[in-house]
């Protein structure tokens, strides 16, 4: 009995040995060799593992940039030009500045602009209120007032405003990482241009029924009367299943588009002054012919004239 016990143990533990052995021997025969320079550039980034780039994390958008020829498809938007440019030193690479972006709430369905129709008693999420039925107003584009936006946001960008039901973003903290935009169930948050001296001009609506029922359930709903692509003059502006968009790479924000809005649709935002109508040119006059010179006065003849001498 005690030999059977003593050989149990020899055999399992020579089976380990012989396990161990081949464990190390294949982990050092296909051992990967990890770039040093993905620390590198992980450690340069801003860490906040967002995924606004387009990559699980830090380490995976490290270890793409290090695997690619060059840094045109690769950006990270939480650390902006200033973390491409260490990245682009560190790869030796050359990388485009890129303009900054924000997000934008494109709806405008205010308590006030969009009233309610139902009540929603369930729980307070934006994507199980949207899995349930199309909302508490008549527009099933708006926004439904949850916040899971807020939720989305690591960087305390976006808020919702008790006022008006909708969520306000705060430019100076938004990244544009996109994690609103992806929660977002019915998609009315975009990631624009931030524009020069951050001024941009956006269509705040997404609802793509006609006009007459956009406008019934909401004020402030683009219409599709299709008025704002007429006035541009940069080709900006399209409108496709009866809501307008602005192409910010095309917009010079003249905001001839804004005055032009029947609705208020359209937004401007960080002007200096508001946009004003230019007065219409007066018609110029015509010119006054000269008067024509009045006939002279014929002679009346001479009646019962005297007769002088001479004429005698």
């Amino acid at each position: 009995m005690t030999s059977i016990i003593i050989w149990t143990i020899a055999v399992i533990t020579l089976l380990g040995l012989v396990l161990a052995v081949s464990i190390f021997l294949v982990a050092k025969k296909f051992t990967v060799k990890e770039d040093p320079r993905i620390d590198q550039v992980e450690a340069v980034m801003p860490g906040a593992n967002c995924g606004g780039c387009g990559f699980a994390g830090c380490r995976a958008f490290a270890t793409a940039c290090v695997g690619a020829d060059n840094l045109d498809k690769t950006f990270c938007p939480v650390g902006g030009n200033e973390t491409m440019k260490k990245v682009a030193d560190i790869l030796g690479m050359a990388v485009q500045e890129k303009a900054p972006m924000v997000a934008v709430v494109r709806c405008n369905g205010s308590c006030a602009n969009r009233p309610k129709t139902s009540s929603y008693d369930g729980v307070q999420s934006c994507r199980v209120k949207a899995s349930l039925y199309a909302g508490d107003t008549a527009c099933r584009y708006g926004c439904l007032g949850c916040g899971d936006c807020v939720a989305a946001c690591a960087f305390g960008a976006i808020k919702m405003d008790p006022e008006t039901g909708l969520p306000v973003v705060d430019q100076e903290k938004c990244t544009a990482c996109g994690a609103c935009a992806k929660a977002c169930p019915k998609g009315i948050i975009e990631i624009r241009n931030k524009g020069p001296r951050n001024m941009r001009v956006y269509v705040s609506c997404i609802n793509k029924d006609k006009g007459a029922v956009a406008r019934k359930a909401c004020k402030a709903a683009c219409i599709g009367c299709g008025k704002c692509a007429k006035v541009c003059a940069h080709d900006a502006i399209t409108v496709e299943n009866n809501v307008a968009y602005i192409d910010f790479t095309k917009c010079k924000l003249c905001r001839k588009c804004v005055l032009e809005c029947p609705t208020g649709a359209i937004h401007d935002v960080n002007f200096p002054k508001p946009a004003v109508k230019p007065a219409p040119k007066p018609a110029p006059a015509a010119a006054e012919k000269p008067a024509a010179p009045a006939p002279a006065a014929e002679a009346a003849p001479a009646q019962n004239k005297p007769v002088t001498k001479e004429e005698k």
